[in-house]
């Protein structure tokens, strides 16, 4: 799967409060995405161009999904909550473009977070997998080398 993303959900590189653990079996026990640390109000953005598949309350939690341009047949969708939404069902979004902000109540994760998911039909994937190297790992950096002179 080609990295389409083009900016973290939330913040500049939020911390991972729970990783990706896909379930054994389709019922199965497992993370189906990951939860990023996230505060209330913090602004929520999609990750890549597409448009707004979802956007509502699901078992009492904002929910936000986003079908990804160019991403195949089925394509792509994105999942965030929970997100007070700021977008409805049918708009186009840019990567990067603000969706909604971070609702204060209706996480699992036991303190401010939002969990973000990927699905390709009904099959959940690693949404981590959407994001570049330069943007998982940060900037590189070229570090003085001991001995060589300066030019």
């Amino acid at each position: 799967m080609p990295a389409v993303g083009r900016v973290w959900p939330v913040g500049v590189r939020p911390g991972v409060l729970r990783g990706w653990d896909p379930p054994a079996t389709v019922y199965g026990p497992g993370h189906r995405g990951v939860d990023l640390g996230a505060s209330p109000g913090a602004p929520v953005r999609s990750v890549a161009a597409g448009r707004v598949f979802f956007a509502g309350p699901v078992a009492g939690r904002g929910v936000v999904s986003v079908e990804l341009t160019g991403t195949g047949d089925p394509p792509l969708r994105t999942t965030y909550e929970p997100v007070r939404a700021s977008v409805k069902q049918g708009d186009e979004v840019a990567a990067g473009e603000v969706i909604g902000t971070v609702e204060a109540t209706g996480t699992h994760c036991g303190g401010p977070c939002v969990h973000w998911g990927l699905l390709r039909g009904k099959t959940y994937l690693n949404p981590l997998l959407l994001l570049p190297p330069w943007l998982l790992n940060g900037p590189t950096r070229l570090l003085p080398v001991l001995g060589v002179p300066l030019p």
